[in-house]
C-alpha cells in the first residue's frame, strides 16, 4: 500500500467515513466532518502515523488530503 492509500484509510477512520468517499480532492470544505477538532485529530494521526513532526503552520497549511500526502511524501 503506498502512502496516498495510508493516507485515505487514516482521514476515513478519524472522520468516520467510507473509504470511498476520501480522495485526494478531499478538502476542509467539501467534508462536513473535517471541523478544528477532527483537523487535529488528524494532524496528530498523521505525525504517528507517518513518522512526522509538524509545525504549526504547516499544520494549518493542510487543508486538503492532497495537501497531506505532498507532506507526507517529503
Amino acid at each position: 500500500m503506498d502512502d496516498v492509500e495510508r493516507l485515505r484509510e487514516l482521514v476515513a477512520l478519524t472522520f468516520d467515513l467510507p473509504l470511498e468517499a476520501i480522495t485526494p480532492a478531499t478538502t476542509q470544505d467539501t467534508c462536513a466532518q473535517w471541523d478544528s477538532l477532527a483537523h487535529l485529530n488528524l494532524m496528530l494521526a498523521v505525525e504517528d502515523a507517518f513518522g512526522l513532526t509538524l509545525t504549526v503552520e504547516e499544520m494549518g497549511a493542510m487543508t486538503s488530503v492532497a495537501a497531506i500526502a505532498r507532506r507526507v511524501r517529503g
